[in-house]
């Protein structure tokens, strides 16, 4: 439930601006990769951040529709069988701030433009607090109106960058799932404010919702190596708390790894899916849970928030 394409912005833009830059090569190997459905969302945190989610956007819009040989725009839960039946790239589009929500009436806006996911907060804004504030002082009003508003629409809301009492005032306030799309349990690395506690994560799990593991190494290990082992300590960590049913894969890298700062050691990022599915084999999962912690948890999490 987060994944890009490339964090090669300059390609990824070329491919925007102009989508026959993407070609078979391209296409055959984002397909090799195994995955069906890349929640592509990046966040805007300085200038104008509106402009800036706007033009995000009209990006993958172009793109998607451009390019529809190779791609499926994720809308409804319809659209993640199509993308798998037709062996398409499905993209789900989102953000991870919510700041280009300057009215409530811009909820509505970009829904009808197709967005399907919003994180609250990255830092903090006039929804929330972020998980790097030194005080997070929780949802504010306007950030229950927006909440409110995502509800009704069938819009998911995330809070994987949000404080630890805007990630539970957010859970307790929504009508439907949360999603926690790609963070990391606290609990195995105590000193990072990103990773959730495990109230958080019994609380979100309450509420029907998923926690997508991210392959970030500073939120996996603290230190020394830090491996596809380590990453799936979370996933038995987060099924051991809350439930098979409530974790998943939020990888937050490319299909390249491209920072050996944030790489886990030894992953092969273009086929990080197959490693991870090796390494739940390794540690006894079912085929059938396996296939929960791989999409089926966050499809049916989203067919309930999209109800559809």
């Amino acid at each position: 439930m987060l994944g890009l394409l490339t964090l090669d912005f300059r390609k990824l833009f070329a491919w925007q601006l102009d989508p026959k830059r993407f070609g078979p090569r391209d296409f055959e190997k984002t397909k090799a990769a195994g995955i069906t459905v890349f929640h592509t969302a990046v966040g805007y945190n300085s200038g104008d951040i509106h402009a800036a989610s706007l033009a995000d956007i009209e990006g993958w819009n172009r793109l998607i529709t451009a390019r529809p040989e190779y791609f499926v725009r994720v809308e409804k839960t319809a659209d993640v069988i199509a993308a798998k039946a037709s062996g398409k790239i499905g993209i789900l589009i989102g953000q991870q701030n919510s700041s280009h929500f300057r009215t409530i009436f811009d909820v509505d806006a970009f829904y009808q433009m197709g967005q399907r996911v919003s994180q609250l907060t990255y830092y903090h804004n006039r929804l929330g607090g972020g998980s790097t504030d030194a005080h997070d002082t929780g949802l504010t009003a306007y950030g229950g109106e927006v909440v409110a508003r995502m509800n009704q629409l069938g819009m998911a809301v995330d809070v994987s960058h949000c404080g630890d009492r805007t990630t539970l005032d957010a859970i307790n306030a929504s009508k439907h799932p949360v999603l926690v799309t790609h963070s990391n349990c606290r609990v195995l690395v105590p000193g990072s404010a990103r990773c959730k506690t495990d109230d958080a994560i019994r609380r979100m799990a309450a509420k029907g919702g998923v926690m997508g593991i991210t392959m970030i190494r500073f939120f996996v290990g603290a230190s020394g190596a830090v491996t596809m082992e380590n990453f799936l300590d979370h996933v038995d960590h987060v099924a051991k708390v809350a439930g098979v049913e409530h974790v998943g894969l939020g990888s937050d890298r490319d299909l390249d790894g491209f920072d050996p700062k944030a790489d886990l050691d030894g992953v092969n990022y273009s086929k990080k899916v197959f490693d991870l599915t090796q390494g739940l084999l390794r540690r006894n999962y079912s085929r059938a849970d396996i296939e929960l912690i791989l999409g089926k948890n966050f499809e049916r999490a989203l067919r309930q928030i999209w109800s559809s």
